[in-house]
């Protein structure tokens, strides 16, 4: 069939508006008609070839919608229902088995091999032209996309689904970041770096775990307005100078846990040196450069047994965390739809300008 996808095309180039043909869903996937899909920083990693993808490509990773058709071997779903798209796993290895997903030792190629592991085929096609399809099992930016059955979750909520997609990715990354991967404790202390969308489910995961200090660091005032109406108690400017310093002027004996969403690694630093005993960061933000490294003073690291932490996904299971979430929202404790501007597919370049001049949050693309 035909849908409408933006396709990549050119590292650091516009995504392309264009028709293309969409198979029929195989054995383990179904057909979605996407309502709405999130564009995360992640997507552009791999457009612009900082991580390997093949082009030309269909992206997208936050997708919602309908299922339209089921390949099969499919259980559990069926056409009509109302889906969340998240990552791919196996779910048979070690990890898959822990209820750690993101973290399956067969993550890398079930998401970013661009094409069925089984054969090598792609779901999408221009004439003869093959485009990468599967990116994160579900390549949603396009009307229509084939996904695994095994990201779908289905979803049973008041929210309109377009809205949906994020909670996939980075408000489940933010806000997993710091209820599962920090597991952190009533009445502890956080900072959390960056108020991008991430940052922002941080802070309402902060606020869902009952800290008692909640720190957004963010040097847009707009974002760090919105982080105090969430429930952050307190913020600072990064922009300011002596990051650490105001970090430890908030909690003098130093934080419980920081939560860096920026991959800045000065900031990351920082945020180091503002770690209390036995402290614990988390680090999810993507540095600029591959080789990026912190300087960290082993012996330093140990006698207050700091903790560095790299998390995924916010260790989360999405199966069992999306329906969470959901609950929370559904108690005012998650409100993640007060977060996203929406723009027409067609529109995902402006879309992208607009996100990262900090004018929105975050973009959700309605097909």
């Amino acid at each position: 069939m035909q849908t409408t996808a933006a396709v990549a095309r050119i590292p650091e180039g516009d995504f392309s508006i264009e028709e293309i043909e969409v198979g029929e869903p195989r054995a383990g996937e179904v057909l979605v008609r996407i309502a709405g899909v999130g564009v995360c920083h992640t997507d552009l990693i791999f457009r612009d070839q900082f991580a390997p993808y093949p082009l030309p490509a269909v992206l997208g990773h936050e997708g919602a919608g309908t299922i339209e058709a089921i390949g099969e071997s499919v259980e559990g779903l069926a056409v009509g229902d109302k889906v969340v798209l998240g990552f791919s796993s196996c779910g048979h290895c070690p990890r898959c088995n822990e209820g750690l997903p993101s973290y399956c030792r067969t993550f890398p190629p079930l998401n970013y091999a661009g094409m069925r592991l089984e054969d090598g085929s792609k779901a999408f096609a221009k004439g003869d032209e093959a485009i990468s399809s599967h990116f994160f099992g579900q390549s949603s930016f396009a009307v229509h996309t084939i996904t695994r059955a095994r990201n779908v979750v289905k979803v049973d909520t008041d929210v309109p689904v377009a809205l949906l997609g994020p909670l996939g990715c980075g408000f489940q990354t933010g806000a997993g970041g710091v209820m599962r991967s920090l597991a952190a404790t009533p009445g502890s202390s956080i900072a959390i770096i960056g108020g991008g969308p991430v940052g922002l489910a941080a802070v309402m995961g902060a606020v869902i775990q009952r800290c008692a200090t909640i720190v957004l660091v963010e040097p847009i005032a707009a974002r760090r307005d919105i982080a105090r109406e969430l429930g952050a108690t307190h913020v600072v400017d990064p922009a300011a100078g002596g990051m650490a310093e105001a970090l430890r002027s908030i909690v003098p004996d130093g934080l419980d846990y920081v939560f860096d969403t920026s991959g800045n690694v000065g900031a990351i630093e920082a945020g180091l040196a503002s770690l209390g005993s036995h402290g614990a960061i988390g680090l999810v933000g993507v540095p600029k450069r591959a080789d990026a490294a912190i300087a960290v003073n082993i012996s330093a690291l140990m006698t207050p047994g700091h903790r560095i932490i790299g998390i995924i996904e916010g260790d989360s299971d999405p199966q069992a965390f999306i329906p969470e979430l959901l609950r929370h929202h559904a108690a005012g404790r998650f409100p993640f739809d007060t977060l996203i501007r929406t723009y027409p597919l067609t529109e995902i370049n402006q879309a992208i300008t607009d996100q990262a001049r900090g004018e929105c949050i975050k973009v959700v693309l309605l097909p």
